[in-house]
């Protein structure tokens, strides 16, 4: 006769899961960062704060990863060229900001961050770490086909290209495309 072994505690629901990504969303439209807490998530989620705990460490954890659920997944684009991979890491970039709630939730990125190194870290550690390993892979495969210098710096690059692409969605140029721009800005840094 064979015991099977039971895991303590209950199964973690996805709904629950989802409903708890949806109330963050939903208070982070209606307040600051600072004032969500994770009673009132927990509130709007209709769950309890143990639930929550079970799944996150900390609210930071949770904002982070509320966040991250309504941006797509990370692709490294590979089409031969640099400029074809760099033109649809822009496109993706940009497409986050074509709707009001992308563009809160660019908004609330850039507060958070800046009002809480604590945010800032896990937002760091968990979302812009991979995505600098990505554009890693870019960089490098345009070294190889002699597109860019061989010393060119990846992670530096990845930084002032972040930089140049929060700037011109937060301070839309008028005078041409956000698109446009951001692509002229690279060429220039790249030259």
């Amino acid at each position: 006769m064979s015991e099977s072994v039971k895991k303590p505690g209950r199964p973690r629901s996805n709904q629950s899961h989802q409903a708890i990504l949806r109330a963050t969303l939903d208070l982070l439209a209606q307040m600051s960062y600072e004032r969500v807490s994770i009673d009132a998530i927990a509130a709007r989620a209709g769950v309890g704060k143990t639930t929550i705990y079970r799944r996150y460490r900390s609210k930071e954890e949770l904002v982070a990863d509320a966040i991250e659920s309504v941006r797509e997944e990370i692709e490294i684009p590979d089409t031969g060229s640099l400029w074809g991979d760099l033109d649809c890491i822009i496109e993706s970039a940009v497409q986050m900001t074509r709707t009001p709630v992308g563009r809160q939730i660019l908004a609330t990125i850039i507060g958070a961050a800046s009002s809480s190194p604590k945010f800032a870290q896990v937002y760091w550690e968990k979302y812009l770490q991979p995505r600098r390993a990505a554009f890693h892979t870019v960089i490098e495969r345009a070294k190889v086909r002699d597109e860019i210098q061989p010393d060119t710096d990846s992670d530096l690059v990845f930084d002032l290209i972040s930089g140049i692409m929060l700037y011109a969605m937060v301070f839309t140029p008028t005078i041409e495309p956000v698109q446009a721009y951001i692509r002229r800005a690279i060429d220039f840094l790249l030259k």
